[in-house]
């Protein structure tokens, strides 16, 4: 025979002490919370409102250069440390915590071309128009002594850009040809070169070390391995490459900036079809860092703008722009992924949060678990259309909106005319090119 009755064990509801919360018993059953999935929906929505009402981006502008910033390194040990290249031939490093220039190095005659850290910290590395490679230490000179490099290479030719190996006292750099140089010697260990004109930006691969990517003026992107000493492959694109970025994460990705407006994200083992064409902004794409987790980068445009780009999105997720902000020519995201720097033409450096509405500080148990809350709601939620609309909405100087606007005209009627192409065509005689493919001119083993 079946009894029932009711247990109650006191434990469960009766506080042991008066500081103790009060425990509330929940039964979790649907068919008891009918309006569950409406008040989720309301709070997700407020949610989106609340992030774009705090999206305040902008944290800082450094300045102190007399003529435009040409190139940005960071310090691999300090987070608050970042050094500056300008056209007058000025570098400069400053301390962001205290928003202030440390030290000002008159470094070169002309423009500061490149500018890259050892990895140990301990010094860093220029090059100019003056033919010149010069490396200083870091800390300022002592007192009484004169503001001097620890070396200085005399070239034949022009740098255009630098890069020091992640591991070893090797650094490389670019102009009519690559060099590999040793730190103790005068002339390079290596030369290499594929094709005849000038290279403009050469990186080293931070996880296979010995891996470099360097572009050229004549539209190429070449590969080079340092153990064997030679060139490995290369692709051409429809129009030149400014610079590339090498993903911290994964070894064999890269991300190149291009004139055509787009980046490209390319894979090195097939470099036939790039990974993502990024479409968004409205001029030729100058800069482009990736954060260190590697999901995202930063890119910097002639348009005045900077974006940020989900590495598998073909559409930025956050555009950042001032009034005063002139066309951008170096932009950094900083060693804790928490925020962005750039450097532009009018000669400042400006500091912005990689997550426009996220709170500086130290967050209580209670913020980070509503912040938690708030996301995963927006993510539950993030394909309705009134919440989607929400959360994409930005506001764009007249000229980009413009230029969107015109862009999209001009696209249209070429899908048009290749749609009329192919129906007034025989069958088979024109071939359909996806967007990917478009921008690939050749690849070269």
């Amino acid at each position: 025979m079946k009894v029932k009755m009711l247990s109650r064990n006191p434990d469960n509801y009766v506080r042991e002490t008066k500081l103790d919360l009060q425990r509330v018993p929940r039964n979790y059953d649907p068919t008891l919370h009918p309006f569950e999935v409406p008040r989720e929906y309301i709070r997700a929505l407020n949610a989106t409102k609340l992030e774009r009402v705090f999206a305040k981006p902008f944290l800082a502008s450094l300045d102190g250069h007399r003529d435009g910033v040409n190139c940005l390194a960071k310090h691999p040990k300090s987070l608050a440390t970042v050094l500056s290249g300008a056209c007058d031939g000025e570098v400069r490093i400053w301390n962001l915590t205290k928003r202030k220039c440390i030290r000002t190095v008159q470094a070169h005659e002309g423009f500061v071309r490149g500018i890259c850290t050892r990895f140990c910290g301990t010094s860093f590395f220029t090059v100019g128009d003056d033919k010149t490679v010069k490396q200083w230490k870091m800390d300022g000179p002592g007192y009484g002594e004169e503001e001097e490099p620890l070396h200085t290479i005399l070239g034949k030719t022009v740098y255009t850009g630098i890069d020091h190996h992640w591991k070893e006292a090797v650094f490389v750099t670019c102009g009519q040809q690559v060099d590999i140089w040793d730190e103790q010697r005068t002339s390079p260990i290596c030369s290499m070169t594929w094709g005849f004109d000038s290279i403009s930006s050469v990186k080293f691969n931070p996880i296979e070390t010995f891996l470099l990517g360097s572009c050229a003026s004549d539209r190429n992107i070449v590969l080079y391995d340092m153990r064997q000493a030679t060139p490995l492959k290369k692709v051409i694109l429809d129009m030149r490459t400014n610079t590339i970025c090498w993903n911290p994460m994964e070894a064999f990705i890269f991300t190149a900036a291009n004139e055509d407006y787009n980046l490209y994200t390319f894979d090195m083992r097939a470099l036939d079809t790039p990974v993502m064409v990024h479409m968004d902004h409205v001029s030729a794409v100058l800069d482009v860092d990736y954060s260190p987790t590697g999901k995202e980068f930063v890119s910097a445009s002639f348009d005045k703008s900077i974006r940020i780009f989900p590495v598998d999105k073909s559409r930025s997720r956050e555009v950042y722009h001032t009034k005063r902000m002139q066309h951008v020519i170096c932009v950094k995201w900083t060693s804790d992924s928490k925020y962005i720097m750039c450097g532009s033409d009018e000669m400042n450096i400006r500091l912005w949060k990689a997550n426009a509405s996220e709170k500086l500080g130290v967050l209580t148990s209670r913020e980070k678990a509503a912040k938690d809350y708030n996301q995963k709601l927006k993510e539950k939620f993030q394909h309705h259309p009134h919440i989607k609309r929400i959360a994409r909405h930005r506001h764009l100087p007249k000229s980009i909106y413009s230029q969107i606007q015109e862009q999209r005209i001009m696209k249209e009627a070429r899908r048009r005319k290749e749609v009329n192409r192919l129906k007034h065509s025989k069958p088979g005689s024109v071939s359909i090119v996806s967007e990917k493919k478009k921008h690939i001119v050749a690849v070269v083993k």
